[in-house]
């Protein structure tokens, strides 16, 4: 019975592993199809090291979460099975995705300078963009999850900037993300710290506070620094016009 009930968890652990290489091979063919094979995987493999840093900091904040699921032309996330039982938490599993995606993106990128690929350079670009589109200060960004440190109220910062970028790029996955943003918008502007369910959840010290926004600060600044010095790289060489 014991060997039974091994071999079933066994399977189960497997399966998780199974729905995490199937979805990526999956979002990697419907990518292919638009950016070309090798793009594709740089790309799914740039989501997959991004959603790697939130497992992995969920973990060492002992939450139960599971393996990454992806979904093309939308990305990827991990299913947290217990909900942060703080702020604090829920910034720190926030903040680490875009931390670990951008020393994925300058490997890319330093890998593309030294062996002068185009196909590295366009990669980095990419890593660099996603996961500062990610520190939109907003739920559900990661942006929105590290600031609701500082106070939830920062996500109405968030509205105009994703207003912004849809009259930039329209796009049907920014009107999806928007409708997703909606609750929390609300929720933003009827915050009451006092109030007996946040007292405990945001109850944490003026340091910490200062301390995240200090670093998510500094990372949005890096990453747009990072996002417009390769986007220069790439229009001098002429890469756009040929991937």
């Amino acid at each position: 019975m014991l060997k039974l009930l091994s071999l079933l968890f066994a399977a189960g652990k497997l399966g998780k592993v199974a729905t995490t290489g199937l979805t990526m091979i999956l979002s990697i063919g419907v990518y292919a199809l638009v950016f070309g094979l090798w793009f594709a995987v740089g790309f799914v493999l740039l989501i997959l090291v991004h959603e790697m840093g939130h497992y992995i900091a969920a973990k060492q904040k002992g939450l139960d979460v599971g393996a990454p699921t992806f979904i093309p032309f939308v990305g990827a996330w991990i299913q947290l099975k217990e909900l942060p039982h703080s702020v604090e938490t829920e910034a720190y599993v926030g903040m680490g995705g875009p931390l670990v995606g951008t020393v994925g993106a300058l490997v890319c990128y330093f890998l593309a300078r030294s062996y002068d690929s185009d196909l590295l350079l366009a990669l980095s670009y990419t890593g660099f963009f996603i996961n500062l589109f990610n520190l939109i200060p907003l739920a559900p960004f990661d942006g929105g999850r590290i600031t609701a440190i500082v106070s939830p109220r920062i996500w109405l910062l968030g509205v105009p900037v994703l207003v912004g970028l849809f009259f930039w790029r329209p796009s049907p996955m920014l009107i999806l993300v928007a409708l997703l943003a909606a609750p929390n918008v609300w929720k933003a502007i009827k915050f009451d710290r006092n109030a007996p369910e946040n007292i405990v959840y945001y109850d944490v010290p003026a340091q910490t506070r200062l301390n995240y926004g200090i670093a998510y600060l500094a990372l949005a600044a890096y990453l747009a620094v990072m996002t417009g010095e390769v986007h220069e790289m790439l229009e001098a060489a002429g890469v756009r016009g040929r991937l």
